[in-house]
């Protein structure tokens, strides 16, 4: 059975929830602590505790000075004793020895209670920590334990409570006592009194992660959150795309019958939610951004100098639809593209497309272009004021002019965006690459200087220079730079000096020079190669010969008619390519019918047939030979000389008729 000790240890064990060494070490501690207490020892002195978790007994371990005599039993033992536990123990050393006071247990349940609560106390702060640090950024469920004007507090796992203030609940939603909420863990702070849980429910990623929950389909991979813009409890855009084919990422998303996308909106306080495919192109993005409203175009002029910004032209009934209560729809679309979106009805586009072109000379080519239809626009407009209806086809006269306009508007931005990016390469040219590499803190310029400077964009001296020598005045109107500052800062660009970059340029000579040495060795290696299909040609050669003849005839005589002369091809003196020995080889085995011995020939190529694989791979095996042919005019005859390459010196020569 048993001990209470036991009985009280696994107790404890089973409702803090900690690991057994974690309990362990604080009672160790607490007994170690309760031991200095009860005999007033110095925290210098080396203390330890050992506790049997079965029996509960504990003994106090301390290191003492060996002595002969002892006058303090709290820092000193005797030789006698100290070599019972140490036997090489002499006086002046240093020994660990059991040191436990009579009636330790129980003086040490008094003293040591609120050391052990303390640690096991810091023990659970620590779990707790660590536990809930994994946590972060996921959705954990807890129960309602308070609720405040201020405040909501949940009571979490670990026995640990977390906190959601008022701007992190969703707008109109109410809580009771003990009721289940999920929320996102958005915030863990280590503070002594434990770790701080922030909670959150109008956090976009609390929907991010719904999402997760909800459609298996995000969840393994196959659908990804391009983009999430939230208003907690009126609306969200969500931004879905399929990474895999056949997938459709909006269906996945709502469900067979909108279930998926119901269970999302009953958790958000009937928050409404519209799921967009993400689309690669910029102004189809925007157009299903501003969904439910129809757009009629989307002209996106990146090259301004201000935002970039998409100009969205919609029709007239559908333009407070796509702006939304308050500008939701509108304002919701721009966080969701991360473009500055300007929202206009055709007959306002078309205005301001007139104004521009009537008013701006920078347009002036684009009105000269216009001009025949420009009357007729101004008639349309006037017509849509008076109230009179406007026919389909005037609103496309008017769709067609305002398309033409803003593209030529945007096709000018970007020259004059082209112009300024040839212009800064051209200021770039200039400029040493090492001031690009100089960061600006070397130019000794005072902190405040410094940063203004960082902030405006220039982080090394390479791009100050760049802005001083296209303008000046952008520099001079920082707020914090004035005419001093300025001046310093011209002479200081005026008096700097970059390192020349000379290892550079002898590294560049060496690697010429390497190179220069390289093409000879590349000439050498593409005359082995020829050299070495000279030689193959040589043995493929010798092959084919040695396969037409047998193995102890190799010569053949072959008369040649009368009147006629060699060829070239017959009298071979040096290895030639693959085809011209084709051609030669072609030429002399289709001579006349009298000019070879047809019987001689026919009894040779029966006993080639008769040759086993055995024989004929052992002739392959043979040496190398090199075979020579050569027309003899007096005796009418085709020699062949076949050389064979012995271990002698000498070449020894085989002549054959």
């Amino acid at each position: 059975m048993k001990n209470e000790f036991a009985l009280a240890f696994n107790e404890v064990l089973e409702e803090k929830g900690l690991p057994k060494e974690v309990i362990l070490d604080a009672l160790e501690a607490a007994m170690v602590s309760a031991y200095r207490r009860a005999v007033n020892a110095s925290n210098a002195q080396h203390v330890e505790a050992k506790i049997d978790p079965e029996t509960g007994k504990v003994n106090i371990f301390a290191e003492k000075e060996v002595v002969e005599d002892v006058e303090d039993q709290r820092t000193e033992v005797a030789l006698v004793e100290a070599h019972e536990v140490e036997p090489e123990a002499e006086v002046g050393s240093m020994v660990v020895v059991e040191t436990t006071p009579d009636n330790f247990g129980r003086v040490a349940a008094q003293t040591a209670r609120q050391v052990i609560q303390q640690r096991i106390r810091e023990a659970e702060r620590e779990a707790q920590l660590e536990y809930f640090n994994k946590q972060l950024g996921e959705i954990v469920s807890g129960v309602v334990q308070a609720i405040s004007s201020q405040a909501v507090t949940l009571g979490l796992d670990k026995k640990a409570e977390g906190i959601m203030p008022r701007n992190q609940q969703i707008p109109g939603e109410r809580f009771r006592l003990h009721d289940r909420v999920r929320a996102l863990l958005a915030e863990v702070k280590a503070t002594p009194r434990g770790p701080q849980l922030i909670l959150s429910r109008a956090h976009r990623n609390f929907l991010r992660r719904l999402l997760e929950n909800e459609v298996p389909e995000i969840y393994h991979g196959l659908v990804e959150i391009r983009s999430i813009a939230r208003e907690p409890g009126h609306r969200s855009k969500v931004a879905v795309s399929a990474l895999q084919a056949g997938v459709d990422p909006v269906g996945a998303c709502v469900g067979m019958r909108g279930v998926r996308i119901q269970a999302i909106v009953r958790e958000l306080n009937d928050e409404k939610i519209d799921v967009i495919e993400w689309n690669p192109d910029p102004s189809g993005y925007i157009a299903k951004a501003l969904s439910p409203a129809r757009v009629t175009g989307v002209y996106l002029d990146e090259h301004t100098k201000s935002t970039k910004t998409a100009t969205v032209v919609v029709p007239e009934d559908q333009l407070s639809l796509a702006i939304g209560r308050d500008g939701q729809n509108a304002r919701l679309a721009a966080k969701l593209t991360a473009w500055r979106i300007d929202i206009k009805s055709l007959p306002e586009a078309t205005a301001d497309a007139l104004y521009k072109i009537q008013n701006d000379p920078e347009f002036a080519d684009i009105a000269e272009a216009e001009t025949e239809i420009v009357s007729q626009i101004e008639a349309i407009l006037v017509k849509k004021d008076e109230g009179r209806p406007v026919t389909p086809e005037e609103y496309q006269v008017l769709g067609q002019f305002v398309d033409r306009i803003e593209g030529g508007i945007i096709a000018i931005h970007q020259a004059e965006r082209t112009v300024e990016l040839e212009r800064i390469a051209k200021v770039q040219e200039k400029i040493p690459a090492a001031a690009f590499e100089m960061p600006l803190e070397e130019l000794g310029f005072t902190e405040r200087v410094t940063n203004l400077l960082v902030e405006a964009g220039s982080e090394s001296v390479g791009e100050l220079m760049v802005q001083m020598e296209l303008d000046s005045d952008a520099i001079l109107s920082l707020n914090g730079i004035g005419p001093k500052a300025m001046e310093k800062i011209e002479t200081t660009l005026a008096e700097v000096t970059f390192p020349e970059p000379e290892i550079v340029e002898e590294e560049a000579e060496v690697e010429v020079a390497e190179e220069g040495e390289a093409e000879p060795a590349a000439e050498t290696a593409e005359d082995v190669v020829e050299a070495e299909g000279v030689t193959e040609e040589a043995e493929a050669e010798e092959t084919a010969v040695e396969e037409v003849t047998s193995e102890e005839e190799v010569v053949e005589t072959a008369p040649v008619a009368e009147g006629e002369e060699p060829t070239p091809e017959e009298a071979v003196k040096e290895p030639v390519s693959e085809e011209e020995e084709e051609a030669s080889f072609e030429e002399i085995f289709t001579l006349e019918s009298d000019a070879f011995d047809s019987k001689a020939a026919a009894t040779e190529f029966e006993d080639e047939e008769e040759i086993d694989v055995e024989t004929r791979k052992k002739k392959k095996e043979k040496k190398k030979k090199f075979v020579e042919m050569e027309y003899d005019p007096d005796q009418d005859v085709v020699i062949v000389k076949r050389k064979r390459k012995r271990d002698e010196p000498d070449w020894e020569e085989d002549w054959d008729f």
